[in-house]
Protein backbone atom coordinates (compact mmCIF):
# COMPACT_ATOMS: atom_id res chain seq x y z
CA UNK A 1 0.00 0.00 0.00
CA UNK A 2 1.60 3.48 -1.35
CA UNK A 3 2.14 5.92 1.90
CA UNK A 4 0.31 9.14 1.13
CA UNK A 5 2.29 12.10 1.95
CA UNK A 6 0.36 15.21 3.79
CA UNK A 7 0.48 17.96 1.29
CA UNK A 8 1.89 20.43 4.02
CA UNK A 9 5.25 18.26 4.78
CA UNK A 10 5.05 17.01 0.70
CA UNK A 11 6.21 21.23 1.04
CA UNK A 12 8.14 21.71 3.63
CA UNK A 13 10.51 18.37 2.58
CA UNK A 14 10.64 20.39 -1.09
CA UNK A 15 11.53 23.53 0.55
CA UNK A 16 14.04 21.98 2.52
CA UNK A 17 15.74 20.09 -0.76
CA UNK A 18 16.26 23.43 -2.23
CA UNK A 19 17.12 25.42 0.36
CA UNK A 20 19.93 23.01 1.48
CA UNK A 21 21.70 23.57 -2.43
CA UNK A 22 22.36 27.35 -1.21
CA UNK A 23 24.77 29.06 1.55
CA UNK A 24 24.93 27.47 4.51
CA UNK A 25 23.89 30.67 6.51
CA UNK A 26 21.41 29.52 8.91
CA UNK A 27 18.75 32.04 11.16
CA UNK A 28 17.26 32.08 14.50
CA UNK A 29 14.89 33.84 15.93
CA UNK A 30 12.77 33.57 19.32
CA UNK A 31 9.48 35.00 20.75
CA UNK A 32 8.00 36.49 17.22
CA UNK A 33 4.10 36.53 19.91
CA UNK A 34 2.02 39.48 19.44
CA UNK A 35 1.70 41.14 23.15
CA UNK A 36 -0.94 40.33 25.68
CA UNK A 37 -3.32 43.21 26.69
CA UNK A 38 -1.90 42.03 29.96
CA UNK A 39 1.12 42.13 29.65
CA UNK A 40 1.22 45.66 28.68
CA UNK A 41 0.40 46.71 32.33
CA UNK A 42 3.73 45.77 32.97
CA UNK A 43 5.69 46.57 30.07
CA UNK A 44 5.96 49.04 27.33
CA UNK A 45 5.22 48.08 23.82
CA UNK A 46 7.05 49.43 21.03
CA UNK A 47 5.56 48.68 17.60
CA UNK A 48 6.05 44.79 18.39
CA UNK A 49 3.85 43.57 15.62
CA UNK A 50 5.47 45.63 13.27
CA UNK A 51 9.13 44.75 14.58
CA UNK A 52 7.91 40.88 14.02
CA UNK A 53 7.16 41.24 10.65
CA UNK A 54 10.23 43.59 9.64
CA UNK A 55 12.30 40.92 11.40
CA UNK A 56 10.70 37.96 8.78
CA UNK A 57 11.08 40.16 6.03
CA UNK A 58 14.98 40.97 6.70
CA UNK A 59 15.44 36.73 6.84
CA UNK A 60 13.79 36.58 3.85
CA UNK A 61 16.55 38.82 1.81
CA UNK A 62 19.34 36.85 3.59
CA UNK A 63 17.54 33.28 1.97
CA UNK A 64 19.06 31.37 4.92
CA UNK A 65 19.11 27.28 4.43
CA UNK A 66 16.70 27.25 7.73
CA UNK A 67 15.21 29.47 9.92
CA UNK A 68 14.74 28.17 13.69
CA UNK A 69 12.04 29.65 16.12
CA UNK A 70 12.80 28.66 19.50
CA UNK A 71 9.34 28.98 21.07
CA UNK A 72 6.56 31.49 21.62
CA UNK A 73 6.16 31.68 18.25
CA UNK A 74 2.64 33.14 19.01
CA UNK A 75 0.95 34.74 21.61
CA UNK A 76 -1.67 31.80 22.88
CA UNK A 77 -1.17 28.72 20.14
CA UNK A 78 -4.36 27.32 21.08
CA UNK A 79 -6.48 30.27 19.57
CA UNK A 80 -6.50 29.67 15.59
CA UNK A 81 -6.86 33.71 15.27
CA UNK A 82 -3.85 34.55 16.75
CA UNK A 83 -1.55 32.17 14.26
CA UNK A 84 -2.96 34.64 11.26
CA UNK A 85 0.20 36.74 11.23
CA UNK A 86 3.02 33.87 11.54
CA UNK A 87 0.88 31.87 8.49
CA UNK A 88 1.29 34.71 6.58
CA UNK A 89 5.36 34.72 7.02
CA UNK A 90 5.85 31.10 7.17
CA UNK A 91 4.07 31.24 3.92
CA UNK A 92 6.40 34.00 2.50
CA UNK A 93 9.55 31.86 3.49
CA UNK A 94 8.21 28.82 1.58
CA UNK A 95 7.41 30.29 -1.24
CA UNK A 96 10.78 31.23 -1.20
CA UNK A 97 12.37 28.04 -0.43
CA UNK A 98 13.30 28.74 3.35
CA UNK A 99 12.39 26.16 5.48
CA UNK A 100 11.27 27.04 8.91
CA UNK A 101 12.01 25.00 12.38
CA UNK A 102 10.45 25.52 15.58
CA UNK A 103 10.54 24.11 19.38
CA UNK A 104 7.21 24.89 21.53
CA UNK A 105 7.20 28.27 24.09
CA UNK A 106 5.29 28.00 27.00
CA UNK A 107 2.71 30.59 25.08
CA UNK A 108 2.15 27.35 22.72
CA UNK A 109 0.93 25.33 25.37
CA UNK A 110 -0.52 28.39 27.35
CA UNK A 111 -4.71 27.49 28.97
CA UNK A 112 -4.98 24.72 26.37
CA UNK A 113 -2.20 22.43 25.68
CA UNK A 114 -3.59 20.12 23.73
CA UNK A 115 -4.67 22.38 21.04
CA UNK A 116 -2.10 24.34 21.15
CA UNK A 117 0.24 21.81 20.55
CA UNK A 118 -1.86 20.53 17.68
CA UNK A 119 -1.75 23.96 16.05
CA UNK A 120 2.04 24.63 15.98
CA UNK A 121 2.38 20.80 14.87
CA UNK A 122 0.01 21.71 11.63
CA UNK A 123 2.55 24.75 11.17
CA UNK A 124 5.99 22.67 11.82
CA UNK A 125 5.06 19.08 10.27
CA UNK A 126 9.08 17.83 11.46
CA UNK A 127 8.52 18.84 15.23
CA UNK A 128 8.95 15.48 17.94
CA UNK A 129 7.80 16.06 21.71
CA UNK A 130 10.72 13.98 22.24
CA UNK A 131 12.72 15.86 21.04
CA UNK A 132 14.21 16.29 16.61
CA UNK A 133 17.41 17.46 14.70
CA UNK A 134 18.27 19.49 11.70
CA UNK A 135 21.11 19.03 9.72
CA UNK A 136 22.26 22.06 7.29
CA UNK A 137 25.93 21.37 5.84
CA UNK A 138 27.63 19.82 8.87
CA UNK A 139 25.91 21.90 11.84
CA UNK A 140 23.57 19.49 13.35
CA UNK A 141 20.69 22.37 15.26
CA UNK A 142 19.23 19.80 18.26
CA UNK A 143 15.99 21.27 19.26
CA UNK A 144 14.81 20.51 22.25
CA UNK A 145 10.86 20.67 24.47
CA UNK A 146 11.63 22.67 27.93
CA UNK A 147 7.78 23.17 29.16
CA UNK A 148 8.62 20.60 31.96
CA UNK A 149 5.21 21.62 33.80
CA UNK A 150 3.55 20.57 31.38
CA UNK A 151 4.79 17.07 30.36
CA UNK A 152 4.39 14.40 32.49
CA UNK A 153 7.28 12.33 33.98
CA UNK A 154 7.53 9.54 30.73
CA UNK A 155 7.78 12.50 28.48
CA UNK A 156 10.42 14.20 30.41
CA UNK A 157 11.85 10.40 30.44
CA UNK A 158 11.78 9.82 26.83
CA UNK A 159 13.11 13.63 25.86
CA UNK A 160 15.88 13.03 28.38
CA UNK A 161 17.28 9.34 26.46
CA UNK A 162 16.22 10.75 23.22
CA UNK A 163 18.72 13.59 24.06
CA UNK A 164 21.36 11.64 25.37
CA UNK A 165 21.57 9.21 21.94
CA UNK A 166 20.87 12.16 19.39
CA UNK A 167 24.37 13.65 21.03
CA UNK A 168 26.33 10.79 21.21
CA UNK A 169 25.37 9.71 17.87
CA UNK A 170 26.18 13.04 16.48
CA UNK A 171 29.30 12.84 17.98
CA UNK A 172 30.61 9.93 16.28
CA UNK A 173 29.12 11.44 12.54
CA UNK A 174 32.27 12.26 10.60
CA UNK A 175 29.97 14.46 8.56
CA UNK A 176 28.95 16.94 11.60
CA UNK A 177 31.26 19.71 12.37
CA UNK A 178 29.79 21.84 15.19
CA UNK A 179 26.18 21.07 17.04
CA UNK A 180 23.73 23.61 18.21
CA UNK A 181 21.38 23.20 21.12
CA UNK A 182 18.08 25.09 21.15
CA UNK A 183 14.85 25.47 23.43
CA UNK A 184 12.90 28.36 24.76
CA UNK A 185 13.36 28.37 28.42
CA UNK A 186 16.79 29.91 29.01
CA UNK A 187 19.75 28.09 31.52
CA UNK A 188 20.74 31.56 32.28
CA UNK A 189 19.29 34.85 32.04
CA UNK A 190 19.45 38.17 34.38
CA UNK A 191 15.75 39.00 33.21
CA UNK A 192 13.78 40.60 35.93
CA UNK A 193 10.33 39.24 34.13
CA UNK A 194 11.50 35.33 34.20
CA UNK A 195 13.91 32.99 35.78
CA UNK A 196 16.64 31.10 34.50
CA UNK A 197 15.20 27.00 34.26
CA UNK A 198 16.84 24.94 36.70
CA UNK A 199 15.15 21.79 34.83
CA UNK A 200 17.03 22.96 31.42
CA UNK A 201 20.24 23.28 33.29
CA UNK A 202 19.47 19.72 35.08
CA UNK A 203 18.06 17.80 32.13
CA UNK A 204 19.84 19.33 29.27
CA UNK A 205 23.56 21.36 30.24
CA UNK A 206 25.23 17.80 31.00
CA UNK A 207 25.31 16.32 27.55
CA UNK A 208 25.74 20.12 25.68
CA UNK A 209 28.58 20.60 28.42
CA UNK A 210 30.81 16.96 27.73
CA UNK A 211 30.54 17.01 24.01
CA UNK A 212 33.35 18.05 22.14
CA UNK A 213 31.59 19.27 18.99
CA UNK A 214 28.56 21.28 21.06
CA UNK A 215 29.30 24.90 20.71
CA UNK A 216 26.27 27.04 20.92
CA UNK A 217 23.32 26.76 23.86
CA UNK A 218 20.28 29.37 22.49
CA UNK A 219 17.24 29.77 23.75
CA UNK A 220 14.72 32.83 24.50
CA UNK A 221 11.96 33.03 27.06
CA UNK A 222 13.56 36.43 27.94
CA UNK A 223 12.78 39.00 25.34
CA UNK A 224 16.52 40.39 25.90
CA UNK A 225 19.80 39.50 23.69
CA UNK A 226 22.24 38.15 26.57
CA UNK A 227 25.58 35.97 26.37
CA UNK A 228 27.12 34.03 28.37
CA UNK A 229 29.82 32.07 28.62
CA UNK A 230 29.50 28.74 31.19
CA UNK A 231 32.14 26.09 31.70
CA UNK A 232 33.87 27.22 28.44
CA UNK A 233 30.72 26.75 26.11
CA UNK A 234 28.45 29.57 24.54
CA UNK A 235 25.21 30.30 25.10
CA UNK A 236 22.92 32.83 23.81
CA UNK A 237 19.46 34.40 24.47
CA UNK A 238 17.84 35.72 21.55
CA UNK A 239 14.48 36.65 22.49
CA UNK A 240 14.00 40.11 20.18
CA UNK A 241 11.49 38.52 17.78
CA UNK A 242 8.68 40.69 18.53
CA UNK A 243 7.67 40.27 22.56
CA UNK A 244 7.70 43.00 24.95
CA UNK A 245 11.03 44.19 25.93
CA UNK A 246 12.22 42.86 29.77
CA UNK A 247 14.15 44.62 31.93
CA UNK A 248 17.45 43.15 33.39
CA UNK A 249 19.14 43.18 37.07
CA UNK A 250 21.89 46.17 36.86
CA UNK A 251 24.06 43.52 39.39
CA UNK A 252 24.52 40.81 36.68
CA UNK A 253 23.55 37.39 38.50
CA UNK A 254 25.35 35.55 35.75
CA UNK A 255 27.75 37.82 33.85
CA UNK A 256 26.81 38.97 30.72
CA UNK A 257 29.63 39.49 28.26
CA UNK A 258 27.30 41.36 26.07
CA UNK A 259 26.32 43.61 28.39
CA UNK A 260 26.30 46.57 26.96
CA UNK A 261 24.56 45.42 23.53
CA UNK A 262 20.50 45.62 24.52
CA UNK A 263 18.94 45.96 21.04
CA UNK A 264 14.94 45.62 21.26
CA UNK A 265 14.68 43.78 18.78
CA UNK A 266 16.84 41.10 16.89
CA UNK A 267 17.77 37.65 15.50
CA UNK A 268 20.69 35.76 14.86
CA UNK A 269 22.75 34.79 11.48
CA UNK A 270 25.13 32.10 11.62
CA UNK A 271 27.55 31.53 8.73
CA UNK A 272 29.55 28.34 8.31
CA UNK A 273 33.06 29.12 7.87
CA UNK A 274 36.07 25.89 7.77
CA UNK A 275 36.63 25.50 11.56
CA UNK A 276 34.30 28.35 13.22
CA UNK A 277 30.89 29.69 13.26
CA UNK A 278 30.48 33.19 13.09
CA UNK A 279 27.45 34.76 14.91
CA UNK A 280 25.98 37.90 13.81
CA UNK A 281 23.33 39.40 16.10
CA UNK A 282 21.04 41.31 13.36
CA UNK A 283 19.35 44.42 14.78
CA UNK A 284 16.14 46.42 14.04
CA UNK A 285 17.19 50.42 14.42
CA UNK A 286 15.41 52.01 16.86
CA UNK A 287 14.06 54.03 14.03
CA UNK A 288 12.25 50.94 12.38
CA UNK A 289 14.58 52.05 9.60
CA UNK A 290 15.54 48.69 8.90
CA UNK A 291 18.19 46.08 10.09
CA UNK A 292 22.00 46.27 10.91
CA UNK A 293 24.84 44.38 12.17
CA UNK A 294 25.13 44.39 15.52
CA UNK A 295 27.72 42.51 17.83
CA UNK A 296 29.24 40.41 15.57
CA UNK A 297 31.67 37.05 16.99
CA UNK A 298 33.07 33.78 16.73
CA UNK A 299 32.43 29.91 18.21
CA UNK A 300 34.64 27.32 17.86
Amino acid sequence: MRRIIPFTLFIFSLTSVVAQQRSPIIAFTSDTQEPMWVEKLLLKSNHNLKATEMIFKDVDTLRPSGLFILGDVVSLGYKTKKWVHIDKYIKQCALDSIPVYATLGNHEVMLNARRGTQNFRTRFPMYNPAGYTEVIDSVAVVLLNSNFAKMTTAEILAQDNWYAAAIKKLETDVAIKFIIVGCHHSPYTNSKIVKPSMEVRQNFLPAFINSKKCVLFVSGHSHNFERFNVQGKDFLVIGGGGGLHQPLYASAVTPDLAAKYKPMFHYLELIRNHDSLQLISRELKPDFSGFRDGLVFEVK
